[in-house]
């Protein structure tokens, strides 16, 4: 299981339609709903401070919380729409729905590198380029991986790791079909043997990249 689940708190907003709505925002909340799980929707107010601040560290679409609503159970849900102000871009409404165990999702996993020590490519002074720092990946909401581990341990100045070197956590697949980089071992820029084969990877990585 994924480190910490975030919690995200929220009240039960008590009425419906426009004027709850905008009585919500005048209080400095953030009007929301919460669907699905075969259970009746769930408007709720969360406070906009908190939302924003989460909105700005990013990926919150991506991010699986553990809502809390006073008088009801805590439930797993991820956001699937933000409404903001056409003018203030800032948030005016919330979507998001309620997850099983079983429950197929998209999440942004953390990548981590090992085996430095025992690369001979960085022992000879290269360098570890990463291009992607987390992978996004299918994973079950019940099952949600810590990170992805990439050893480098036996990796020469000029070697790659695409997603198909690695191993990932059982049940989890990447949501992009093409065999994409995710680190390589870059030469010096004081080493003079860096041949056409280097400028080629360096070349591929910097395609990889632009692409994102």
């Amino acid at each position: 299981m994924a480190g910490e689940i975030p919690d995200l708190k929220a009240l039960e907003r008590t009425g419906t339609g426009k004027g709850a709505a905008r009585q919500a925002r005048r209080d400095g909340m953030v009007p929301g709903i919460v669907f699905g799980g075969e259970k009746d929707p769930l408007p709720i107010n969360l406070p906009f401070n908190k939302l924003f601040h989460r909105l700005k560290a990013g990926r919150f679409k991506s991010t699986l919380f553990n809502l809390q609503v006073e008088g009801h159970e805590d439930v797993r849900v991820i956001c699937r729409d933000v409404q903001r102000d056409v003018v203030k871009d800032l948030p005016t409404h919330v979507d998001f729905m309620r997850l099983r165990r079983t429950s197929k999702i998209n999440l942004f996993i953390p990548v981590d590198f090992v085996g430095e020590e025992a690369a001979p490519g960085i022992k000879r002074g290269g360098m570890l380029t990463v291009v992607r720092p987390e992978v996004e990946l299918i994973v079950t909401a019940g099952d949600i991986p810590e990170k992805v581990t990439v050893d480098l341990t036996g990796m020469e100045i000029g070697d790659i790791v695409h997603i198909s070197d690695v191993t990932l956590p059982e049940g989890a697949k990447p949501t992009i079909d093409r065999d994409f980089v995710i680190c390589n071992i870059s030469a010096p820029s004081g080493l003079t043997a860096a041949g056409d084969d280097d400028d080629a990877d360096a070349a591929e990585v910097e395609t990889e990249a632009a692409e994102d």
